[in-house]
């Protein structure tokens, strides 16, 4: 636990620092323009990367549920209880970025007046603060849909930790490549991707924390309640 928090504020650091760098608006103004951005409504960025990628989403979801009974691929190395744990942590992630998201104030790039819209540029740290916008831009939701796979690693890296390692990489590289999409249209900021990267790793960490605590808890009454009993592997099949 102690590594995950280092590595937790490192992270957090690292974000903290491209979000008071300014680069936002840099990155922002490479596709946009005072008359708009003009590849938000092209194929590729907007019905692919923005409505298709979500709707798989939903479809490994779906699978993620299916597999907490029928298990398939690397999720047979963990039991029920992990693979409910990496689901309902999905499904946690995904209803926090959405919580912060209905809250906060601020707005997406192509509602700046600088690319043709009415708002002014308002950090989304300055929470409450109206920019003139439509606000609700922060933290990024379709980068969530890739993000909240994020609790497969966590559940993953100690039992199978090459297929954790590549479960990880694939997040991420689904993660940026819709992130960056949605800043090529003028939906979000490249920082609103990096939060809610580090939303979803920090949701997933203290679930499986608390999941882990919760387990380490229960084996002395089990054994009490009977001393008897043999441990399944792992002791995974209970809930």
């Amino acid at each position: 636990m102690r590594q995950t928090a280092w590595l937790t504020f490192g992270l957090f650091a690292l974000i903290a620092l491209w979000d008071f760098s300014g680069l936002d608006l840099i990155m922002a103004r490479w596709f946009g323009s005072p008359t708009g951005f003009a590849l938000r409504d092209h194929w590729l960025w907007s019905t692919v990367l923005h409505t298709g990628a979500r709707r798989v989403a939903w479809v490994l979801q779906l699978l993620l549920l299916i597999a907490i009974w029928w298990p398939f691929g690397v999720l047979r190395r963990i039991g029920r209880s992990e693979r409910a744990g990496i689901f309902l942590s999905a499904m946690l992630i995904l209803l926090v970025i959405s919580s912060f998201k209905s809250f906060n104030t601020n707005s997406c790039p192509w509602d700046l007046a600088e690319f043709g819209g009415h708002a002014r540029y308002v950090s989304h740290w300055n929470w409450g603060i109206d920019d003139g916008g439509a606000g609700r831009c922060f933290p990024a939701g379709h980068a969530s849909a890739a993000f909240c796979f994020l609790p497969g690693y966590v559940w993953l890296r100690k039992g199978a930790p090459r297929q954790a390692r590549v479960w990880l990489i694939a997040t991420l590289v689904a993660a940026m490549t819709i992130g960056l999409a949605q800043q090529i249209r003028g939906a979000h900021y490249f920082s609103h991707t990096l939060w809610t990267g580090w939303i979803s790793w920090v949701v997933a960490s203290l679930v499986h924390h608390a999941w882990t605590l919760r387990r380490q808890l229960r084996r002395p009454v089990e054994r009490t309640n009977n001393p008897n009993a043999i441990d399944s592997p792992g002791g995974t099949q209970r809930w």
